[in-house]
């Protein structure tokens, strides 16, 4: 589990749920629109959307496509419980990711454009950081 906490875009967490989710099976229309957000139950890994206007599309599977304008939250949560992210809107399309994700989940965040590359390039280094300390102190 890998704690995360970074600004994002909307679209690219939407582009991020929908990689981690229904890609292989989303009607590609739903996939280039942007106002076109993917919804999920609580007891299968809950993904909710928070907006001030928001009309249920269609269910597909587990995932119900809903069209969402003014969007104030998302919650995620994987199926397998190892991944759970919110992303908090800042000013209009743009937030901040935050939460904690499990390595197949970074490499969908990174795709996606929420993680950049200096992002996981930081990252590796405070872990290779970490790994020398604590082989001093062994």
């Amino acid at each position: 589990m890998v704690a995360i906490d970074t600004p994002a875009s909307l679209e690219s967490f939407r582009r991020f749920i929908i990689s981690s989710t229904c890609k292989s099976y989303a009607p590609r229309s739903y996939l280039e629109d942007s106002e076109v957000f993917a919804e999920r139950e609580d007891n299968l890994g809950a993904i909710y959307v928070e907006a001030a206007d928001k009309v249920t599309l269609k269910k597909i599977r587990d995932i119900t496509f809903v069209n969402a304008r003014d969007i104030l939250g998302i919650i995620y949560n994987s199926k397998s419980g190892n991944t759970s992210l919110k992303w908090r809107q800042l000013r209009r399309n743009n937030g901040k990711v935050s939460g904690e994700a499990s390595a197949n989940s970074l490499t969908n965040l990174a795709e996606s454009g929420v993680l950049t590359l200096d992002w996981v390039e930081n990252y590796l280094k405070k872990k290779t950081e970490e790994t020398k300390t604590n082989e001093v102190t062994s």
